[in-house]
């Protein structure tokens, strides 16, 4: 666990946005795992976060929830663009990656990627 008291738990603004005290962790990090249905504890443990920083980071949320909701948007919106930006930039160098022959003794695991690949892609489509 974390070295901050209980009394010292607070949440604060710093240059990643609103930030529980003596962690690095975003209130956007844990609204990720909420919208992901995750329940608070496993949040806690996922994070390593004491019960009273998990409890002040559900509270805050909670109390400011219009405020708070705005700004995860536009979190989202900016990891969005962050996301485009390099798949634009690697898009040619990954292609070539994937046109490069694979090295010989290794066919059953691009068989079987591919087969993953099908698979993941057939479900994505449902």
């Amino acid at each position: 666990m974390t070295s901050v008291s209980d009394e010292q738990v607070a949440i604060i603004r710093t240059e990643r946005g609103l930030t529980i005290t003596g962690t690095r962790i975003s209130l956007y990090d844990v609204i990720d795992l909420l919208k992901a249905h995750y329940p608070p504890k496993l949040i806690r443990d996922t994070f390593n976060l004491t019960d009273a920083q998990i409890n002040v980071a559900l509270s805050y949320i909670e109390a400011n929830q219009a405020q708070i909701e705005a700004e995860y948007q536009e979190v989202l919106q900016t990891r969005e663009e962050i996301r485009q930006y390099w798949e634009d930039r690697n898009r040619e160098r990954l292609a070539r990656i994937a046109a490069m022959p694979h090295k010989p003794g290794q066919e059953a695991i691009w068989a079987k990627l591919e087969e993953q690949k099908a698979r993941r892609s057939a479900a994505q489509q449902q």
